[in-house]
């Protein structure tokens, strides 16, 4: 004996729009859906790609970011994405920040080793040690509303290093790379 599975109102009588109802409401729910990801995307969070080897071995080319500046507050060992119209106003780089507001940064360019304020900084996320001098003189202190950024493929990064990038006003950074989405294998924290 199959049973009735028809809506019925409220007097026990079979409701004949039940199917319109549920339609209407599984596109309305839909539709809901389809708003807030437009406007998480639009408003929250970003998908970037990489272009390039400047962050390797930490992101690689082709590889999808998810990167969010709601409530971001730069701090150093975060990555980064920024826009720099003196160095190309069509491109979004990515890089990693070094140092913060009121730093002192320095490179021993014949040991590679970078120095914050003096004191060699432990850097187990780079490709190789850091050789290229690129435009750099230091010590430099970072000034006010600015960070230092640098890739993690340091022989082969244009970044703050060079003197169209330097040092970089925190005001052009469009979000912290928090995931990387694709390639699925792919699929991690960015740390």
């Amino acid at each position: 004996m199959a049973e009735d599975r028809k809506k019925q109102t409220a007097d026990g009588i079979p409701d004949p729009y039940a199917a319109s109802k549920e339609l209407y409401d599984w596109i309305l729910n839909l539709l809901k859906a389809l708003i807030y990801s437009v406007l998480l995307f639009a408003f929250v969070v970003h998908g970037i790609d990489v272009s390039g080897s400047s962050m390797v071995p930490t992101l690689h080319n082709g590889e999808k970011m998810l990167v969010s500046g709601l409530f971001y507050k730069p701090k150093a060992g975060d990555i980064v994405v920024f826009q720099k119209d003196e160095y190309d106003p069509n491109r979004s780089l990515v890089k990693r920040v070094i140092a913060t507001e009121g730093q002192e940064i320095n490179m021993d360019f014949a040991n590679g080793i970078v120095y914050i304020d003096g004191e060699a900084i432990s850097e187990p996320y780079i490709n190789d040690l850091t050789y290229n001098k690129l435009d750099f003189i230091g010590p430099k202190t970072v000034p006010e509303g600015c960070v230092f950024v640098m890739g993690d493929n340091r022989n082969a990064s244009i970044d703050s290093r060079k003197k169209e990038i330097g040092m970089l006003d925190t005001r052009m950074i469009l979000g912290k790379v928090y995931y990387v989405i694709y390639p699925l294998s792919a699929l991690r924290v960015a740390k």
